[in-house]
């Protein structure tokens, strides 16, 4: 079996830069995961911890617990298959792909998930209209987390 260690050098580099503590890449029935333990020696005894900052609000809204179950029951949804950084536009000051209510064809581009330099179109699963958008432009992505939701047309 031949490893690419390029590919696997890659990978922690972007698990260091991410602070993920695993990423798994599928191609084929070939599949290499990198797992990193982020267990640190124990330190001795320090003043307790500060209280937490509020919460700083995003620019797009995140869905509520109920409603996150919802959204993944929910037929359209698209979600993200990598971890990477979403892009709704195709460059810097170019109109989105697609915006909420815009009618799009099954394979249509609906934004783009960058990972590892490489930028990775996210299509359409089916004809619809979209319901919803539920990332910001360039905003971080996990491997499954919800993109795009797609009413039937």
């Amino acid at each position: 079996m031949h490893v690419d260690l390029e590919l696997v050098r890659r990978l922690a580099d972007l698990l260091h830069e991410t602070e993920l503590s695993e990423i798994e890449v599928k191609e084929g029935d070939r599949a290499i995961k990198v797992r990193r333990d982020a267990q640190a020696a124990p330190l001795p005894a320090a003043p307790p911890p500060a209280p937490a900052a509020p919460a700083q609000p995003t620019d797009q809204p995140q869905p509520a617990p109920s409603a996150l179950a919802e959204v993944r029951a929910h037929p359209g949804l698209v979600t993200s298959p990598m971890v990477g950084t979403a892009y709704l536009a195709p460059e810097p000051g170019a109109a989105n792909f697609v915006s909420v209510g815009s009618r799009v064809q099954e394979g249509q581009t609906l934004l783009i998930v960058e990972a590892m330099k490489v930028m990775n179109p996210i299509p359409a699963p089916r004809a619809g209209i979209v319901r919803s958008i539920l990332v910001a432009n360039e905003q971080p992505v996990e491997y499954d987390q919800p993109l795009v939701i797609i009413d039937a047309a």
